[in-house]
């Protein structure tokens, strides 16, 4: 048997409305559906749903499977199977209340904050960074609020990860809403996601905003050696094979804009190993997407000066990433970059045609600094027609 009955008798064991709310709440925080849950604890979906709705009780020795894809220790899945009762308040009016009265914050209400900040970031690849910044900052300070009067233990540890969360989200956000030239706020917020994951003991969090400061390095200031820093160290914490696979992605696209292109290729390999090794109980599933390895992949070709392979590779990805714009944005600047190297003109106004019409909705400052350089790169035919079209356009985009 896959469970056990909570209590004794035939039917149903609770009243209707009688359930385990912390228990879903906690699972939706991180990001889990049930039928992804069921499956990486190797269970049915309906003996979840018979778990959360306080039917049955799991077994003994799914207890630390389930733990660790709830980011609970085994004494914090105890009191949440224990915590059985009414349904709680409505997210903002919970959210609210422990707001007027921080010293009552609890596990539920943090988790409606951090649900709250999955549904931002789940829609940064989609619109404006400028139109997500408040509501983002007002996050933040709430949960840097919160931790201030939240008690020891579990809560202190949740608060932590929430704030590490939404820095990391403030940092990506100020840094696209910028065009990526607000390196040192960016910076800012990526420490200070560093600092409370470490205090909530998040490895995955800490690697993954390590991976976003290591972008700053990357693609801003033009120091790949830092980057290599970076994305080296949160491949060895991140104890994610998501977060291992886009750190050696990279710390490939770093060694290529050094030059270094047998390094370049042994960590893309490295990256490729542990693709392979993903599966649904990775922390950090929700962030991967089949386009990352071609992409970088991609860059690397750019950057050693291969554009036959930069743009085999990076037309593969567009195919994989259409709807995610403004991801698409910068492979059709790359793809531009690409063309120009291998004089084809034609191909390389098209691409930034089709990567303007994604930067015109969404504002991404990577495209549309990809997109600037590929008009630089366009000057030797810039009395072309197809040239001034683009040009045009371009203009258009940096007028008020």
């Amino acid at each position: 048997m896959n469970e056990t009955v909570t209590e004794g008798g035939e039917g149903r064991r609770y009243a209707a409305g009688r359930r385990r709310h912390r228990l879903a709440q906690r699972r939706k925080a991180i990001g889990l559906s049930q039928e992804r849950l069921a499956e990486a604890l190797g269970v049915d979906r309906s003996t979840i749903v018979r778990w959360e709705r306080a039917e049955t009780d799991p077994q003994p020795w799914h207890r630390p499977r389930l733990a660790a894809a709830l980011h609970l220790s085994i004494e914090d899945l105890a009191e949440f199977l224990a915590d059985v009762g009414q349904a709680p308040s409505p997210p903002d009016e919970r959210l609210g209340y422990v707001l007027r009265n921080p010293g009552r914050v609890d596990l539920i209400a943090v988790a409606h904050l951090r649900e709250r900040v999955q549904r931002l970031d789940e829609r940064y690849d989609q619109v404006p960074s400028t139109l997500l910044l408040a509501e983002a900052g007002q996050l933040h300070g709430q949960a840097i609020f919160l931790r201030q009067h939240g008690s020891k233990g579990p809560v202190q540890r949740e608060l932590a990860a929430a704030v590490a969360e939404c820095a990391t989200l403030m940092g990506q956000l100020v840094w696209d809403a910028s065009q990526r030239r607000d390196h040192v706020a960016s910076a800012a917020y990526f420490d200070e996601a560093i600092s409370a994951a470490q205090e909530a003991r998040d490895a995955v969090s800490e690697a993954n905003a390590l991976l976003r400061k290591s972008y700053l390095a990357l693609y801003g200031t033009k120091q790949p050696g830092a980057g290599l820093v970076l994305t080296t160290r949160a491949a060895a914490i991140s104890h994610s094979q998501v977060i291992a696979g886009l750190a050696q992605l990279h710390r490939a696209e770093a060694h290529a804009m050094l030059g270094q292109a047998n390094d370049c290729s042994d960590a893309l390999g490295a990256a490729e190993v542990h693709f392979a090794a993903i599966d649904a109980r990775d922390p950090a599933t929700d962030i991967f997407c089949p386009s990352h390895y071609t992409r970088l992949a991609g860059s690397c070709w750019l950057s050693l000066n291969k554009p036959n392979e930069a743009v085999s590779a990076l037309e593969e990805a567009r195919q994989l990433i259409t709807a995610r714009r403004k991801s698409t944005a910068v492979v059709l600047g790359n793809l531009a970059l690409a063309s120009i190297l291998g004089r084809d003109i034609d191909a390389a106004t098209s691409y930034l045609h089709q990567a303007i019409d994604i930067i015109e909705r969404t504002r991404a400052g990577g495209g549309l600094n990809l997109a600037f350089a590929a008009a630089r790169g366009l000057r030797p035919w810039r009395d072309e027609p197809s040239v001034q079209d683009v040009n045009d356009r371009l203009l258009t985009l940096m007028s008020p």
